[in-house]
């Protein structure tokens, strides 16, 4: 299968920057995300409770109090506007009837907010792919597919006007590539299934968008990139494969804008500068505001070329100041705001504050190296070159083990015991790939649990 993308939109790192993308999105109440602001994109969700009916009331009481105590303390801040991401919890998907309610309810709030006060917010409704809790998962028959995509539907009616998902498709494979540190299971994981799953499900997604006038913002590879960061961070396989596991994540999420998404992707999978450079469109990302769910090594180099800045998912629990996610907002409004003033005034300005996140960070750990924007260019460009999606993965990850091996030889990246001796094994790896997909679903065939995967839901 062939790549659509066969130039960058972004050549240059001068054009790499936050705020700013060569196709901004325009939202329904008048954000233009990408067009010359950063605009902050809250995350949050439920304190430990259980979700059925009979819970509603609490349910909508805290979702309500979230929404109006984030846009009262973004008025306060005089923010010129927000994202609000609902990332539904399981049951909110299973039993699309509540996703709904509660994005009618949420975005009522909005729609309040907009008329009272020109505050412009917006809702990114992201629901759950359920197909992971079916082991082996069947990607395509499954009736687990209803209601996700009823909820897409109906929710995007009801007020979510940016569609987002972390789909899963590979990831009956990429657990235990990852936990092995097995690149070629891991890219089979990705280039193949991922590729796959994502075709099928982005063009369902894109044709929900178009029948209900909504935006299709992007995917997210949280569920097998930050997998490998979160055990790169414990110590259980080493850094430098997990920014080559991240590396060959790429071609999965761009196959969303391939289908038609228009952006912004969804903030946690850190791929979002390749997507950038590649398909041109705005993106969101979170960094160190994210470590109220996990930790990571990119918390400054990730608002590098942000178009949205964003956390991860923090519970609605009381603190000191007030409740979480409206702390949360007051971080991202601040942090927004120094990127909006370096925007104001001038380039030489944004420059240099895009350096300083960049180099605060990339000495310490491979995977904030690949992030620079100069490497993500250089990266872009071998993705692009790929005559089909394995072939554009081998490339990018090669480039990707070249920068580090390069940076580690010239005191520009830290070294650290055992890590070293992985590169030569991580590119024989790579260079085995057949990069024909033929080939390689018959090389990878033998090496893994077929009882895991139904390669048939996948179309092969």
């Amino acid at each position: 299968m062939n790549m659509k993308y066969k130039k960058l939109e972004i050549e240059s790192v001068n054009h790499l920057v936050f705020g700013k993308a060569p196709y901004p999105v325009t939202t329904p109440r008048g954000l233009i995300i990408g067009g010359g602001m950063v605009y902050p994109e809250l995350n949050f969700t439920l304190p430990p409770m259980t979700v059925n009916e009979k819970n509603m009331p609490d349910i909508s009481r805290h979702y309500r109090e979230i929404v109006t105590g984030a846009l009262d303390r973004a008025l306060h801040l005089e923010s010129p506007g927000l994202v609000l991401e609902f990332e539904t919890l399981i049951e909110m998907t299973q039993h699309p009837a509540i996703g709904i309610e509660l994005v009618s309810m949420m975005n009522d709030i909005c729609e309040a907010y907009f008329q009272k006060h020109d505050l412009i917010s917006e809702i990114r409704l992201t629901p759950n792919d359920l197909r992971e809790f079916e082991r082996p998962p069947r990607q395509r028959t499954t009736r687990i597919l209803d209601p996700m995509m009823e909820l897409f539907e109906n929710g995007a009616e009801a007020g979510g006007n940016l569609l987002s998902i972390e789909s899963t498709g590979g990831k009956e494979i990429s657990d235990d590539a990852l936990m092995m540190c097995d690149l070629k299971q891991f890219v089979f994981s990705q280039a193949v299934l991922g590729v796959r799953d994502m075709q099928m499900l982005w063009k369902k997604i894109v044709d929900v968008a178009e029948r209900t006038d909504r935006i299709p913002g992007g995917d997210t590879v949280c569920g097998f990139a930050n997998t490998a960061m979160v055990l790169a961070e414990k110590g259980f396989i080493p850094k430098i494969f997990a920014a080559i596991a991240r590396i060959a994540t790429i071609v999965r999420s761009l196959v969303a804008f391939e289908q038609g998404a228009k952006g912004p992707d969804k903030d946690c999978g850190y791929e979002g500068p390749f997507l950038k450079t590649i398909a041109g469109i705005p993106i969101s990302m979170e960094g160190k505001s994210s470590a109220c769910a996990h930790f990571s090594p990119v918390g400054n180099i990730s608002a590098a070329c942000a178009d949205l800045w964003s956390n991860e998912s923090v519970q609605n629990i009381k603190l000191l100041a007030g409740y979480a996610p409206v702390v949360y907002l007051e971080q991202l409004v601040y942090d927004t705001r120094l990127m909006n003033e370096a925007i104001r005034d001038g380039n030489e300005t944004s420059r240099k504050l895009q350096e300083l996140y960049v180099s605060s960070d990339t000495y310490y750990d491979p995977q904030a190296l690949i992030l620079a924007p100069a490497n993500v260019i250089e990266i872009s460009k071998e993705i692009i070159k790929g005559n089909n999606y394995i072939d554009a993965t081998v490339k990018g990850c090669l480039k990707g083990l070249e920068i580090i091996e390069n940076a580690l030889e010239n005191n520009q990246l830290k070294k650290v015991d055992r890590e070293e001796v992985w590169i030569e094994t991580i590119k024989q790896d790579l260079l085995s790939i057949p990069v024909e997909e033929d080939q390689f679903v018959e090389n990878i065939l033998p090496t893994i649990n077929q009882e895991k995967v139904l390669l048939e839901e996948y179309g092969l």
